[in-house]
């Protein structure tokens, strides 16, 4: 048996008290912290209806620091009717891409502004594509334009390569490359940013698929370069572009479409070349 000292009793005598004390004191509710979402509402089942900002009202003390939490909370306690994409929550899947407060952002990294609770934070759709319902965009021409980039690996020999065998190489300096163009997780946020998108979505690529066109353009294992660069020449697909940057300002990874786009330009002018691989990788698929 553990034997405490006489010494110790008045001490431990204390702590007793002061604990029995403590576990009888009520539990102090949390002080209530109201915000205001206004949220875009818009039911196709409604044809009639028209399109309407919707007024919710959040404890921020009982919800958790992202405007997707909030939006969640609203969700799952005040209106199930209220629709919009989400999955990840950690800013990787770009699904719960939204405008808020007038920014094109996604909902699970972007704060809610708990410092102005007078002030409404305002939440639509992404601006300038057609609405499915509520916060949920069309996004079939945004993936349709992904697709016609052919956003993989090309090789001339492909048919011949055996598949498996080894590594496709690449230096190190030609991996650095890609960086700031493979980390685009294809939320959509910088195209709906750009007015020449907004006018011409039917034929100009927009950023978000230029930026990934460049990065299949450059990679110096991809071996197509010239016949991805052919596809580009018309006048829409690339050069709307008027450098407006909404699009670099905007992209909630922090990346820099107008500057990928800007390469592309470079390359079609033939002011740049694309350079000669650090690695010959072909000759792994010939043993």
């Amino acid at each position: 048996l553990l034997r405490i000292s006489s010494c110790c009793w008045p001490a431990v005598a204390r702590l007793a008290r002061s604990e029995t004390f403590t576990s009888r004191l009520p539990t102090m509710p949390r002080p209530r912290k109201l915000k205001k979402f206004q949220i875009y509402r818009w039911n196709p089942d409604k044809p009639d209806e028209k399109p309407y900002n919707q007024t919710y009202e959040v404890d921020l003390s009982a919800c958790g620091p992202m405007v997707l939490d909030a939006l969640i909370k609203i969700k799952n306690e005040m209106d199930p009717t209220l629709t919009f994409r989400r999955s990840c929550r950690e800013g990787i899947c770009g699904s719960c891409a939204m405008n808020i407060g007038g920014t094109n952002t996604l909902a699970c990294i972007s704060k809610i502004d708990a410092d102005n609770l007078d002030k409404p934070t305002k939440i639509y759709p992404l601006p300038h594509m057609y609405v499915v319902k509520d916060l949920v965009p069309d996004m079939n021409n945004f993936y349709n334009q992904y697709r016609s980039i052919q956003p993989w690996l090309q090789r001339k020999n492909e048919s011949t390569e055996k598949k498996g065998d080894a590594q496709y190489l690449q230096s190190v300096d030609d991996r650095a490359k890609l960086d700031g163009l493979y980390e685009c997780i294809l939320c959509a946020c910088c195209s709906t940013s750009c007015p020449s998108y907004w006018w011409n979505g039917d034929k100009y690529l927009g950023p978000a698929v230029l930026m990934q066109a460049y990065r299949w353009i450059i990679d110096s294992r991809d071996e197509s370069t010239a016949a991805r660069l052919d596809k580009l020449k018309d006048p829409f697909s690339v050069y709307r572009c008027h450098t407006i940057m909404n699009c670099t300002r905007t992209c909630p990874k922090g990346l820099n479409p107008g500057k990928a786009i800007a390469e592309i330009k470079k390359l079609l002018s033939g002011i740049a070349k694309k350079d000669a691989p650090g690695l010959e990788t072909a000759a792994l698929h010939n043993k």
